[in-house]
């Protein structure tokens, strides 16, 4: 995930009583918060012409109700890449101090600002040149805003608290030297709010709700995504923290409150657990983007990129490879996209070099015991386990993905075995935890370089399963994420028999975290 900007964003006074949390618990997910809001701001190669910077704002936007349900109600779902007029988080909250427990709760959001270039004589233009040889564009720029308010639990259960959370309109006009024009930052009015609501479910368990709401008058209904864009919330997310209280993991929650944790509906956002993994839960930030619990901005990247989803030495490769009028281009286009470039042309040598890849974690090449696989239930592969490193010559002997077989629970599993996918809710990847009960044919066995060891399935019910194993394309699970099936009955889907592949071992980009597809 690519680190964010130092700018921080306008904040909003909110109502305050008696001693909070501590100001620094919010701040734990500074960075990712930070990477959540300027996701998609300005994409590589950070020009005004280029295709993908003409279709902007794709996540976490709240329009006016009236407007984006225009052509019928919008469909709720964990996904923020869809239009809404709200966004909606359930979470649940252990009150150590039922009593004294607060709850922080800041709303973070982009505001649009349109920049219109105008020569001398007020008079719009699409760009300018000064004398100084400085080009400047017309582009629609954002301004980051937050919110916050901080309240004791009980008032929270006595029956909420709406806070406003809205901006107002604006306008900034900057001269250009030598009388050569201006530039004129306009931002129309943002309505919104916040309502926070807790209810109890036991004598130290919470369920809280924290819904924003846009409501502004909506446009009229012929208005375009561009203009209407200028009265929502953009990149809308919420950081929660509680003082004598601690959130519950909903991904991965504690024994006895599955079904608590069923029960919450969270509508255009995804909440997870912030700080450290480990950490009990002090924060818990719900973004309109799907993340682990515990996330993290890796401690290598220089900067903020504005693509999360993309690796940083790979866009840092491609900004330098820009040509110099396309960098001009970038500088004039916007600030942000000026930062990048000024970054990367003078980043140091080892800054860069550091950017080529981390390891952060090695596990044994037998995995020892855990709680989700007791040491009665080995799930070794048959393979010789004193081969040599995997960059060693010979390495490779004696693997056969098609054939090798793995022991789940006393069963050998290996090409054509059926399974149903149980992933782990700690350490899954985000995208396994939605085939979670789904069944699946195992395809292969493969031994991955740091020792470990992962199967390939096709999914029993996907219609594209046999193109997938054509392809090559499968989801990878850990031996103690899958359960054992019999064979398939008369009625049930069957996936393809598996195709002959070369014996070899996986990196990381061919294991889970790069299962998206």
């Amino acid at each position: 995930m690519a680190e964010a900007l130092a700018e921080g964003g306008t904040k909003s006074a909110a109502p305050r009583g008696g001693a909070g949390p501590s100001p620094g618990v919010l701040e734990q997910l500074g960075a990712v918060a930070d990477a959540v809001l300027y996701e998609g701001y300005l994409l590589y190669p950070y020009r005004r012409s280029s295709a993908k910077n003409r279709v902007r704002w794709q996540f976490g936007v709240l329009f006016p109700r009236d407007w984006v349900e225009a052509d019928g109600p919008v469909t709720p779902g964990v996904s923020g890449s869809a239009d809404s007029w709200y966004q909606q988080t359930e979470c649940l909250l252990r009150a150590r101090q039922p009593g004294s427990a607060r709850v922080r709760v800041r709303v973070r959001y982009l505001q649009m600002q349109r920049k219109q270039v105008q020569e001398a004589g007020h008079r719009p233009v699409e760009s300018l040149r000064t004398d100084d040889g400085t080009v400047h564009l017309t582009f629609d720029e954002a301004l980051p805003r937050e919110c916050e308010v901080e309240l004791p639990l009980d008032e929270l259960l006595r029956g909420g608290h709406t806070f406003a959370v809205g901006a107002t309109a604006g306008e900034d006009v900057e001269t250009l030297p030598e009388g050569a024009g201006r530039v004129v930052r306009t931002r129309e009015e943002i309505r919104a709010e916040t309502t926070v609501t807790a209810e109890r479910l036991s004598d130290d368990l919470c369920r809280i709700r924290v819904r924003t709401t846009n409501t502004a008058p909506a446009p009229a209904s012929r208005t375009t995504r561009d203009e209407a864009l200028r009265r929502a919330l953009i990149a809308t997310h919420t950081l929660l923290g509680g003082d004598g209280a601690e959130f519950v993991s909903l991904i991965d929650p504690p024994a006895g409150l599955e079904a608590p944790v069923r029960a919450c509906r969270n509508e255009f956002t995804f909440p997870v657990l912030g700080g450290e993994s480990g950490d009990t839960g002090p924060v818990l930030l719900s973004a309109p983007i799907i993340l682990p619990d515990h996330p993290q901005v890796a401690p290598e990247s220089p900067g903020d990129l504005h693509d999360a989803a993309e690796i940083d030495e790979i866009l840092t490769l491609r900004t330098m490879l820009l040509t110099d009028e396309e960098k001009r281009e970038a500088r004039a286009t916007d600030p942000r996209a000026a930062a990048i470039l000024d970054r990367v042309d003078t980043m140091p040598q080892e800054v860069f070099e550091r950017l080529h890849g981390a390891v952060r974690s090695l596990t044994p090449a037998t995995p020892a015991a855990s709680a989700d696989r007791p040491s009665d239930a080995p799930a070794t592969p048959t393979a010789p386990a004193d081969r040599p490193a995997w960059w060693q010559e010979g390495a490779d002997d004696g693997l056969s993905p098609t054939s090798d077989t793995v022991l789940v629970d006393g069963v050998p599993l290996g090409g054509g075995s059926r399974v149903r996918l149980r992933p782990r809710g700690r350490g899954a990847d985000a995208q396994d935890m939605f085939l979670a009960g789904r069944t699946a044919e195992v395809a292969a066995v493969f031994h991955d370089v740091d020792g470990s060891v992962h199967l390939a399935v096709t999914l029993d019910d996907d219609p594209a399963a046999e193109l997938n194993h054509w392809y090559g394309r499968f989801h990878y699970f850990r031996p103690d994420e899958l359960e054992p099936l019999g064979p398939a009955g008369p009625d049930e889907p069957s996936a393809p028999a598996p195709a002959a592949a070369p014996a070899r071992h996986t990196t990381d980009s061919e294991t889970p975290a790069a299962e998206a597809e």
